[in-house]
């Protein structure tokens, strides 16, 4: 099939075209050279419009255990939110934490065309790509975590060979179908199982005497020598406490040049300073990343208003289950080897330190000057659910709508936050760094995030509309691989889109100890634990594309 999109105003930062016109031309659902005398099956003019490549989350808790928890705890939640039955689309319900066929349509109906899941535990790997799966129209792709997990902690303890615990890492992401690795709280879910409440970065692990620094240097460098193209991907120690920054920055320094992305960074941000010993640490994050071209982060942001906290990071979840709103709460261990905490929260504007961690976010967002290496994100559905991005793009492209916003919040936010003073705008160039081109190339989607020729033809139109949060809400037509699937806000098509997957390279003979490991240690066999490709594209849920891999020696 040949189609032609006319006249629309290009934003392609990976080719470098800023709100040029041009033509597009798809074939088969790939952009292809232009080729006026060909005929046509279909062509949209699109005079006026603003057209990007389709838009990449590069975290959001889509699929896995803790979101399937945080569904059921919240039944008044799908109360409030219902979508009915059409002859195109199934019916669903939620609101913080909506079904998986909700969240592929409204993902879609933003223009988005693929999402990632950023804590899979290799153990919940087949629920988590199940509910992927189940996940209309757009691409997918998950985060295997590590860090707290016994076999690993065992691997350093004793010292072993640094290319068995390549091995180790490598099995992992086979066995789990993931594209990235993840660390949450290094080691400090595994310590929490030791009674230990807190795990500073150089602070000993009681049982294994390993610091989180150790871990997060080992599976750094590891990832970096298995030729994974996704960075360590970090959730540090202490989140959401006071005086984090301190530690925030020690781990970028920590990382001694290899490359590293900071998850979440906003609940990591926190000074002790003012009145309330609670202050902004953005500024410094920001310097600190300008000196270090080989980190990445992504936001978090907050956004006032009901969600539900859900993460890996049960120790912290612990403590903040005092905070629960409604009064309900899970904290759990999983296999030995993780955990997880569900936590409904509401964040309101009056509220003197939620009122920070939003100015926070906003401010990491408007002091940090590379958008290749920052991404927008809530954390969904941590910070807020992810249909508040057009929001929150809007707050960054206008700054008199931001400061209008300003004026509702608690006033003490601002003096304890640099907010107030910046003015920058961000453009519609640096929104499709940042939400497209940026998260494509960290992750290794090659024909993912651009409009170039050869290039998926993943792409979303826009009205440009002075109104930014109206703009980038309903997008005129977005494409998933050539196909039209949303049209004027409403999804007009329903496809599959693929599951995005790193395959490194590693020594089978790990599986002998693996074994041995399994039948001593775990609730399943070795041979259950691993995720085979036919049951990712059962059912004709989508294709499964392999991200390439260089495996490098340091």
């Amino acid at each position: 099939m040949m189609i032609k999109l006319t006249g629309g105003k290009v934003y392609d930062p990976a080719n470098k075209i800023d709100g040029e016109v041009r033509d597009i031309y798809v074939h088969d659902g790939r952009i292809v050279a232009p080729a006026p005398e060909a005929r046509f099956d279909a062509e949209y003019d699109l005079k006026g419009r603003v057209v990007m490549a389709g838009a990449i989350d590069p975290h959001t808790h889509i699929g896995g255990g803790k979101v399937n928890i945080a569904r059921m705890m919240l039944p008044e939640d799908h109360a409030k939110d219902e979508v009915a039955h059409t002859a195109l689309t199934r019916g669903g319900t939620g609101h913080a934490c909506p079904s998986t066929l909700i969240t592929g349509y409204r993902y879609a109906e933003m223009g988005y065309t693929a999402c990632f899941e950023p804590a899979m535990l290799p153990a919940n790997a087949r629920q988590a790509h199940m509910e992927m799966g189940d996940t209309p129209i757009i691409d997918k792709g998950a985060f295997a975590m590590l860090g707290s997990d016994d076999f690993l902690l065992r691997q350093m303890a004793e010292k072993q060979d640094f290319s068995k615990i390549k091995d180790y890492i490598a099995w992992t992401m086979h066995a789990s179908q993931a594209i990235a690795v993840k660390v949450v709280n290094p080691g400090g879910i595994s310590a929490f199982k030791f009674n230990q409440r807190k795990l500073d970065l150089d602070e000993k692990h009681e049982y294994y005497g390993l610091t989180p620094r150790d871990i997060i240097l080992t599976l750094a460098r590891g990832l970096v020598e298995l030729g994974v193209t996704h960075p360590l991907h970090i959730h540090g120690c202490n989140l959401g406490i006071p005086g984090n920054v301190e530690t925030t920055l020690a781990t970028i320094r920590a990382a001694e040049g290899l490359p590293i992305h900071l998850t979440h960074i906003q609940f990591h941000s926190y000074g002790v300073g003012g009145d309330r010993k609670f202050d902004s640490g953005a500024t410094r994050i920001a310097e600190l990343l300008r000196q270090n071209p080989h980190v990445s982060i992504d936001v978090g942001q907050v956004l006032f208003g009901a969600t539900c906290t859900a993460s890996g990071d049960s120790m912290r979840q612990y403590t903040g289950a005092k905070n629960a709103d409604p009064k309900r709460w899970v904290v759990m261990d999983i296999e030995c080897d993780a955990g997880c905490g569900v936590v409904p929260f509401r964040y309101r504007d009056k509220s003197y330190v939620h009122a920070l961690m939003w100015a926070i976010g906003l401010e990491t967002f408007l002091l940090c000057e590379d958008p290749w290496r920052i991404f927008l994100t809530t954390d969904h559905p941590n910070g807020a659910p992810f249909y508040t991005y057009p929001h929150l793009i809007r707050l960054l492209m206008g700054r008199s709508f931001r400061k209008d916003m300003m004026q509702k919040i608690h006033p003490d936010a601002l003096k304890n936050s640099t907010l107030e003073s910046l003015d920058r705008e961000y453009t519609l160039y640096e929104v499709a760094t940042m939400t497209r081109a940026g998260p494509a190339r960290s992750l290794g989607l090659k024909d993912r995030g651009h409009l170039g020729v050869g290039a998926c033809a993943d792409i979303t139109v826009y009205t440009d509309n002075a109104d930014r949060e109206a703009m980038f809400a309903t997008p005129t037509h977005v494409f998933k691989n050539g196909d039209l699937v949303v049209r004027d806000g409403q999804v007009v098509k329903v496809v599959n889109g693929a599951t995005h997957v790193a395959r490194p390279d590693f020594d089978p003979s790990i599986e002998k100890s693996l074994k041995d490991y399994f039948d001593r240690f775990h609730t399943i066999r070795m041979e259950n634990f691993k995720l085979s490709d036919d049951e990712i594209v059962d059912g004709g849920r989508g294709e499964i594309i392999v991200q390439p891999t260089k495996a490098r020696v340091s």
